[in-house]
């Protein structure tokens, strides 16, 4: 069809006819467009597709952005969740401590089972007290142990002696002797002259340690020796961790053996103050017998003075074997410890047990340093015997077969017998045993809600001036996951559901 123009009006026409020529000649036109321009058409089509495609990716790009946000969201909420878990441990820990106070048990390991240590509810959010068993070890490599931590159960930096440091595994006898300059006051020991050569270079301590964390800064140190195959301290043996020796346990560095918190009140558990015995003579042990008077008897304890040479009734006693005199009245006897008394008297362990927690040797308001017999580990009782993880491992033994026997230090010396008697004089020697602990660790974990939001806070709390408080907070966290890969298996399990 061609068309030109409009149609030309010649002569006269109707006005009917000429709209029916405009109308026709307009289609034509379309029609011409159509069938003319199909490039045209495909270039629209073209643009309009890409103008969706644009559309649609940045409808998919900013969903998944505000996905992303939601999960990050998410994982903050859980984290801050996680957080107030570990305060509400906090605050947990410090109610069972002070219910343990007000009841008169001040000194007492609490109970495992009089509270709860794992999976502990708070709100959506869940913690777990990592502990130690330190008389059996975990029948499975990812068993992890849960309940509060005695650190008298360790030895105190600031008052073990070099004979005990340097039986721990791991150490040398060079980093043991930088321990003792590190905490010596003189500041003269063998190696203060290495830490100016350090980059940055300092000057060595030379005052008591303030934390465990401190040992970093001893020369000679490094973190294998200080973590050992326990890279996240938590007592077990993790897949990500190297068992050296393969025996399919964890093998923990010095961080595991370790205090500076170790003290006890002395004074009894109602404030009154124990009875010396340091130093004493026939006229000066009157609080000695009344506390044996009251305790067993008056008959037995004009017994146990005598054969100690502090008998006022009596002509003069034998005295005791290396008390420093006996006989006469006028004698005196010196005890280096509640043990060495408890030898020295002869008396039964159920006697000895009724006045043992009683006595002291010291004038101090604190006593420092004790380690708990009751749950040190057998590695920290080897440092006490010399090295002898044999003799240790007797005492070990003795407390799983006889836990009702526990109550005082006496133990000790029916535990070892005669078999290692030696060692039971050797311990006597010092105060460095108790059976009474004033300080835990609670070393909390906590996930948020769907085992998001991983927290783990190390707390100690002390109870030695009759209160329970936290002396010392450190975040753990950046160590990793401590809870074992069962539990980690199960909350995600759980969080998938």
């Amino acid at each position: 069809m061609r068309i030109s123009g409009p149609p030309a009006s010649h002569g006269r026409r109707s006005t009917a006819r000429v709209l029916a020529e405009l109308s026709a000649w307009d289609v034509g036109c379309s029609m011409l467009d159509v069938r003319c321009s199909p490039s045209q058409r495909g270039s629209v089509l073209i643009i309009v597709l890409w103008v969706s495609f644009g559309l649609v990716a940045i409808a998919l790009y900013f969903a998944n952005s505000m996905s992303m946000e939601l999960r990050a969201a998410d994982n903050r909420a859980a984290g801050l969740a996680a957080d107030q878990a570990i305060e509400g441990a906090a605050r947990y820990v410090t109610c069972v401590l002070s219910t343990q106070i007000q009841n008169g048990s001040n000194g007492v390991i609490p109970d495992i089972t009089g509270y709860e240590n794992a999976a502990v509810a708070v709100g959506d959010a869940h913690f777990w007290l990592i502990g130690r068993d330190t008389n059996n070890p975990p029948l499975h490599p990812d068993q992890v142990s849960f309940g509060l931590t005695d650190e008298a159960a360790k030895l105190n930096l600031n008052t073990a002696t070099s004979n005990m440091i340097v039986q721990l595994p791991r150490i040398t006898l060079d980093f043991a002797s930088a321990i003792l300059d590190w905490r010596d006051t003189n500041g003269t020991g063998a190696s203060a002259m290495n830490y100016a050569m350090q980059q940055p270079a300092y000057q060595i301590k030379a005052a008591p340690f303030e934390t465990v964390d401190e040992l970093r800064m001893v020369f000679g140190s490094d973190m294998d020796t200080l973590v050992g195959e326990d890279l996240n301290r938590n007592g077990i043996l993790d897949p990500n961790e190297t068992d050296e020796d393969n025996n399919g346990q964890v093998d923990p560095g010095l961080f595991e053996y370790f205090t500076v918190y170790s003290r006890e009140p002395n004074t009894n558990s109602d404030g009154s103050a124990k009875v010396y015995i340091g130093r004493l003579t026939a006229t000066s042990s009157s609080a000695l017998r009344s506390l044996l008077s009251t305790n067993l008897s008056t008959t037995r304890a004009d017994q146990i003075l005598t054969r100690l040479g502090l008998s006022t009734t009596t002509g003069g006693g034998g005295g005791r074997g290396g008390g420093g005199g006996g006989g006469g009245g006028g004698a005196t006897v010196t005890f280096r410890s509640p043990l060495d008394f408890y030898v020295s008297s002869q008396m039964t362990s159920d006697e000895f047990a009724k006045v043992g927690n009683s006595l002291t040797v010291t004038t101090n308001a604190y006593i420092t340093g004790r380690v708990n017999v009751n749950t040190a580990s057998a590695t920290v009782l080897t440092c006490l015997l010399g090295g002898d993880a044999n003799a240790a491992q007797q005492l070990v033994n003795y407390r799983l077969t006889n836990p009702g026997q526990l109550t005082s230090i006496a133990w000790i010396a029916d535990a070892l017998g005669s078999s290692f008697s030696s060692y039971t004089t050797n311990l006597a020697a010092g105060d460095y045993l108790t059976t009474q602990s004033y300080q835990f660790c609670a070393d909390v974990a906590a996930v948020g809600p769907y085992g998001r939001g991983y927290r783990r806070v190390k707390m100690i709390f002390d109870t030695s001036d009759g209160t329970a408080r936290i002396i010392y907070r450190q975040d753990l966290s950046y160590l990793g996951w401590a809870l074992g890969k069962n539990l980690r298996d199960t909350l995600l399990a759980n969080a998938n559901e």
